[in-house]
């Protein structure tokens, strides 16, 4: 018998018949003789319903009573889930975020998790109940109700895994796992049996759709095994497993590593040049820091060689969400940073190659550049890390330069 916890997606949870195919599931489990906690997200689109209705109120809405509008889809879907496994059989009992309690601070909207309470999580288990839980929500000090942030709710499911010590966390969605790149651009896209937490969070910071960010950051912290799988496909790979295991470095054989493990692409990204920068010690700095203090995160940079007017051009990139506010910073500074001109552009796209195996190998920066060059895509900007390689291209190229890293780095699969 084993702990283990189950998350299931707003598509999952899309209404009745969906609900019942997930309880469906989780008495699979259940009859299995594992102990069961179920955390859900809102029904698919419910959450932006609800956060158009506080825009509607007013566009300058209290953090505090949003988290308490915006958090009500998970408290329905989590009841629901409760009364359709009660209806089958199954013991069961919704626990809101401020039941247990999921502690966090007080960062209304994107707040963070400080620690769970599992005494009430531990005694519904071990009387056999399955233990429904909303996602992205939590309570803070003085009992409000707290939210994670979009995407919170595979923050939520990991937390609880290393709250009460499960084997592992089983995260539900449209997708049966993990592949070497998108398969809507790569029909020959593989589906990968193991991914490193590391290849992961590189993955999902550059792109990849399937796992938020956090939820892969504190699963590795934590060293929760998580594994992505779908709500409707029970399909099974060659070696008889099901979904992709994101596991430690230490539980993937070397026979199983390759070099490469995924190529991923994010369009949502905005490109900002500085013309005329003086070329002085505090230039750049004078730049990146009203951006840092205004929140704005700030990817890759790029200096060119002074002018001879001594002078420079710096160019970076900000999430597209983030331009008109990172152009009225910039505007603001002006005077301080000295600059000539501020141009941007948001017809550009990041393409990034990441895989553990870089650490051993070289020449993977090498094949990239020269099977983008081979094709006539100009690189407009590289960021490094110890498994990663970016690059920034113009957009209209994203698709073309996907499909020939792909085959470059020999990730197709031998049959379409």
């Amino acid at each position: 018998m084993a702990r283990i916890v189950m998350k299931f997606g707003g598509t999952s949870m899309a209404g009745i018949e969906r609900i019942r195919n997930v309880a469906a599931r989780v008495k699979r489990e259940v009859e299995a003789g594992h102990e069961v906690a179920v955390v859900v997200s809102a029904m698919a689109g419910e959450t932006d319903r609800l956060v158009g209705f506080c825009r509607e109120a007013s566009s300058l809405y209290d953090p505090q009573e949003y988290d308490v509008v915006v958090s009500a889809g998970e408290q329905i879907t989590s009841g629901l889930l409760a009364i359709t496994l009660q209806a089958m059989g199954v013991p069961a009992r919704s626990w809101l975020g401020w039941q247990l309690p999921i502690h966090t601070d007080t960062a209304f909207a994107k707040a963070r998790i400080g620690e769970i309470d599992t005494t009430a999580l531990d005694e519904s288990l071990a009387a056999g109940v399955v233990a429904v839980i909303p996602g992205f929500q939590g309570v803070a000090e003085g009992n409000r109700v707290t939210t994670l942030g979009r995407g919170g709710s595979d923050t939520s499911a990991v937390a609880v895994a290393a709250a009460m010590k499960a084997e592992r966390c089983d995260i539900y969605t449209d997708v049966d796992g993990v592949y070497t790149t998108d398969p809507r651009i790569v029909p020959r896209a593989r589906k990968l049996s193991k991914v490193t937490y590391e290849e992961m969070l590189e993955l999902a910071s550059v792109g990849a759709k399937v796992l938020q960010t956090r939820s892969v950051g504190l699963a590795m912290k934590e060293q929760v095994r998580v594994r992505v799988l779908s709500s409707f496909d029970d399909a099974r790979d060659e070696d008889g497993h099901r979904g992709t295991l994101i596991v430690g470095e230490e539980e993937i054989d070397d026979m199983e590593r390759q070099l490469i493990t995924g190529i991923a692409h994010d369009k949502n990204e905005a490109k900002i040049t500085l013309t005329a920068v003086p070329d002085r010690p505090g230039a750049v700095g004078a730049i990146f820091a009203p951006l840092a203090d205004a929140g704005i995160n700030v990817d890759m940079i790029v200096q060119n060689i002074a002018h001879s007017t001594g002078s420079t051009d710096v160019t970076f990139t900000v999430p597209s969400a983030d331009l008109a506010r990172s152009l009225d910073v910039l505007e603001k500074a002006s005077g301080e940073i000295g600059y000539g001109n501020l141009v941007h552009d948001t017809r550009v796209a990041k393409i990034s190659v990441v895989g553990v195996g870089m650490r051993s190998h070289a020449g993977v920066a090498s094949t990239m550049f020269q099977t983008l060059g081979a094709r006539g895509i100009n690189i407009l900007a590289i960021t490094t890390s110890e498994i990663k390689v970016s690059v920034l291209i113009e957009e209209d190229y994203t698709e073309l330069a996907v499909r020939v890293l792909h085959t470059a780095y020999g990730l197709d699969a031998e049959a379409a």
